[in-house]
């Protein structure tokens, strides 16, 4: 008998055994935290302020963390900014930064806490997953030294970057992500020089990383799906609500869905900055959400997920998104257009005056077709349908195709456009398409109440998002929000927009 023929039954028992490890579904949680806030400063306060206030916020996770851990979760998600908040200046963030080593050191900080120098922060989230069997994915502040060797380096003598970190099971630093799209005003932070793309293997499945405004871009957010191959992206974010398009739980589960995998999105909760919304998104729907403006709660979500979703029997088919709208003639422009205001966006509307019917609006190379019914048409409620083709340049650059169908505020056309966050009209049957240039498109149903509807639509393999029954509650918005990655201006700009 040849060697390699005596190795066989070990190496086949040896698969079987790792294949009985891997699971095909796993538990997740994220932990939505009312974060307590430092006081306002230019100057920097002693580390052991600083120590203090973030083994606060600490406290508050641990408790999550142990909850989760005891329901079962295999990962939990906390908020980016949660351990020490913001209202940073460069250098009053300073005390909060620890030294966060590359992954490939193979450390558990919960063992060895002094290995790399003082890291109280990270000893701690170690031994919460440690102590807990549990992998656990938090925000905090990685510093690194520099000096004039590096052309880039920064005055001060050092870089400060807004950085995720995550700890397995036994505490084993296992991965670090430097955001990469800082938003307005965190000057505190330094651009990495490269965006990086984070991933790391689990029994139950290949997991990505990246932080709150990251998902409006290409990098490293698209990166990880299309080209790494994720089935999880783990999502700390610190997210202003902005109706009608961009609340939280309805733009991340539309991510998810559009990308086809799943997402952990953990939001902060601040209702004075209407932050608040966190979710377990599957590529079909919502599993599991929170979203509250009435108290200051933070919120724990667990929900089962597929491991490997694109090899789930759910897996929604591939889909050609202008392939349905650009097959069918034009529906009726029922006359009157009119523009509106989106997020600094102008719109072109138009009004659905009946019942239900057809209609067609466009913007440039963009034509957005609507097939609808209400269950009732109102007076005191007015719908239009709109479009927008263009270079979107309030608080960050990024091209953007929408069709949207959408309620307005009152019947004045005015205000179409602005936030609303009620209705009363359910939609017997929609059907919404668009002759979009790209294929990056998220789809997002809003009901009344900022409610999401999981199961309640789909996206046929043609582009079209339709209804499956009548709403069960009546109708914000229905959304198709297109990313055009391509005609983005190059991606520094973003720091000057």
């Amino acid at each position: 008998m040849l060697p390699s023929q005596a190795l066989l039954p070990a190496v086949l028992f040896a698969l079987a055994a790792l294949r009985a490890l891997a699971s095909d579904t796993f538990l997740a949680a994220v932990y939505e935290h009312a974060v307590i806030l430092p006081h306002a400063t230019q100057e920097p306060v002693p580390a052991s302020d600083a120590l203090a206030l973030m083994n606060r916020n600490m406290d508050v996770l641990e408790g999550a963390i142990k909850e989760a851990a005891q329901q079962g979760a295999h990962i939990i998600v906390t908020p980016e900014d949660g351990i020490y908040g913001w209202r940073f200046t460069r250098e009053s963030i300073y005390p909060y930064l620890e030294d966060v080593p590359d992954p490939a050191v193979n450390w558990i900080p919960c063992t060895d806490p002094s290995r790399f120098g003082p890291a109280p922060v990270q000893e701690r989230l170690s031994c919460m997953a440690r102590n807990n069997s549990i992998y656990v994915v938090a925000n905090i502040g990685d510093k690194k030294l520099c000096d004039s060797s590096d052309p880039s380096c920064p005055k001060d003598g050092r870089y400060q970057y807004n950085t995720d970190v995550v700890f397995d099971a036994q505490g084993k630093l296992v991965a670090r992500y430097h955001k990469y799209n800082l938003f307005l005003g965190e000057n505190q932070f330094n651009y990495p020089k490269e965006p990086e793309a984070v991933t790391f293997e689990t029994p139950f499945g290949k997991f990505g990383i990246f932080t709150c405004f990251d998902i409006l871009f290409y990098e490293p957010a698209v990166v990880l799906v299309s080209k790494m191959q994720v089935d999880t992206v783990l999502f700390p974010t610190a997210w202003m609500n902005v109706l009608p398009f961009l609340t939280a739980i309805e733009f991340h589960s539309a991510w998810a869905m559009g990308m086809g995998v799943n997402v952990l999105a953990a939001n902060t909760h601040n209702t004075s900055m209407e932050m608040t919304g966190s979710g377990i998104y599957a590529p079909t729907g919502a599993r599991a959400y929170s979203y509250n403006m009435k108290t200051e709660d933070g919120h724990l979500l667990i929900a089962e997920l597929d491991a490997h979703p694109r090899l789930s029997p759910a897996s929604p088919p591939a889909v050609s998104w202008n392939s349905y709208a650009l097959s069918v003639e034009r529906f009726s422009q029922n006359g009157h257009e009119f523009t509106g205001i989106i997020f600094e966006d102008p719109f072109t509307f138009t009004e659905l005056t009946k019942p239900g019917g057809n209609v067609t609006v466009c913007q440039k190379d963009l034509c957005c077709h609507l097939s609808y019914k209400m269950a009732e048409k109102r007076d005191d409620e007015v719908y239009v349908l709109g479009a927008f083709d263009g270079l979107h340049v309030f608080e960050g650059q990024y091209y953007l195709q929408i069709c949207t169908l959408l309620k307005c505020p009152s019947t004045n056309l005015s205000t179409c456009g602005q936030p609303v966050e009620t209705a009363q009209t359910k939609f017997d049957m929609f059907s919404l398409s668009g002759t979009f240039g790209t294929s990056y498109i998220f789809p997002e149903v809003l009901y009344s109440g900022v409610q999401l509807a999981p199961g309640e639509f789909e996206v046929l393999a043609d582009g079209r998002l339709i209804n499956r029954n009548t709403t069960s509650k009546p109708v914000l918005s229905v959304t198709l929000f297109g990313r055009w990655y391509e005609k983005d201006p190059p991606s520094m700009d973003q720091a000057s927009a």
